[in-house]
């Protein structure tokens, strides 16, 4: 019961659905063209990116000096009913 709290808090904001509908769209990216999509800054798309992962709804994939994002789990049911209402 409290991991979908934590879900539902994280999704429950904007900004994160639109990096979680922009994952979507693209698999993986980083978190510099994930705050160029979302026209937000990278610090504030970093705390999001933060939230998200703590619901653990997004990967981060370190690879040298970036950190690419993906969905988790893409077929996460919660998610997908979430992402299609966008």
């Amino acid at each position: 019961m409290k991991e979908l709290e934590k879900q539902l808090k994280a999704l429950a904001n904007a900004r994160r659905l639109k990096i979680l509908k922009y994952l979507d769209k693209v698999n993986k990216a980083s978190v510099g063209d994930i705050a160029r999509e979302i026209k937000l800054s990278f610090k504030s798309t970093s705390r999001h990116l933060a939230v998200l992962r703590a619901a653990e709804m997004v990967f981060a994939d370190q690879q040298s000096l970036m950190v690419f994002y993906s969905l988790a789990n893409p077929k996460l049911l919660i998610v997908k009913q979430i992402l299609d209402q966008c």
